[in-house]
């Protein structure tokens, strides 16, 4: 989970404009199901911003830094880096490696001291002006964004492909890395894939596509309430269990979608 706690009382409405082929997707036509198609691929980050910022800007995100009470440290960044999940860690070790007098390089030995715990100890009160100062570089921008990708949106694509699922369940097991992360646990991906897989088949191994997003979604709810008691999950209820119901495979625009109460709408 990143910061999408601290978002529910958030007072953003957002709509942006996509220019989306309006025909065409269908189980017959792989490549407009592609979530890694580039259309496709920037409608993914703005449904994830709704969700973990509040906006659709996603880009507006690179100098995002805060400690939302999660029990995972400071998050930062696009993608909800934190210093307790180590996926911060990794992204400042590898830009550091190519880009050494860095802001953030003489922070290094504490993100690793504190890695895996919401400790602050080493961080303040510099870190966070730091990384904002940091987020203005191009060449940090860019370094987010490839280890978004390394970490979350290509092991996404990949595992929901090998599952037969079209861009709406590449969507969905991308937004569920994301907020819980790799890993084998209960509450996190591979935990959630397995239970579903245990309730319904995937297309691959010849279930409906529909009945298997219905299982993974369930088991997706699940986990976060286990995991935050409480927790508001309309991210997935009237988000992408809307456009499940709608029986929108291709996650096809217009889109029109609730997260924390507020509207969100792609055309």
């Amino acid at each position: 989970m990143k910061r999408a706690a601290a978002l529910a009382g958030a007072a953003l409405a957002a709509t942006a404009y996509l220019l989306v082929p309006a025909h065409g997707e269908n189980r017959s036509t792989s490549a407009s199901l592609a979530l890694d198609s580039p259309t496709k691929k920037e409608l993914a980050q703005k449904l994830v911003a709704s969700a973990e910022n509040g906006t659709l800007d996603w880009r507006s995100a690179y100098g995002y830094v805060e400690d939302i009470g999660d029990g995972q440290g400071y998050t930062a960044g696009l993608i909800g880096f934190c210093t307790g999940t180590h996926d911060l860690l990794a992204l400042v070790e590898k830009y550091t490696r190519a880009h050494p007098h860095n802001a953030l390089a003489r922070y290094l030995p504490a993100l690793r001291r504190v890695d895996g715990t919401d400790s602050h100890a080493g961080l303040d009160p510099g870190f966070p002006a730091a990384w904002r100062a940091e987020a203005r570089v191009p060449a940090f921008r860019a370094a987010q964004d490839a280890e978004r990708d390394r970490v979350y949106f290509d092991p996404a694509v990949r595992s929901a492909e090998s599952d037969g699922l079209g861009a709406l369940g590449q969507f969905v097991y991308y937004d569920a890395l994301v907020y819980h992360g790799p890993g084998t646990g209960s509450t996190s991906f591979d935990g959630i894939r397995a239970r579903a897989r245990a309730h319904a088949r995937t297309p691959a191994d010849g279930g409906a596509e529909k009945t298997y997003l219905a299982a993974f979604l369930d088991a997706r709810r699940a986990a976060m309430r286990a995991m935050h008691p409480g927790v508001d999950t309309s991210r997935v209820d009237t988000a992408q269990r809307r456009f499940l119901r709608e029986g929108n495979l291709g996650l096809r625009t217009p889109l029109e979608w609730r997260v924390y109460g507020e509207t969100y709408r792609v055309h």
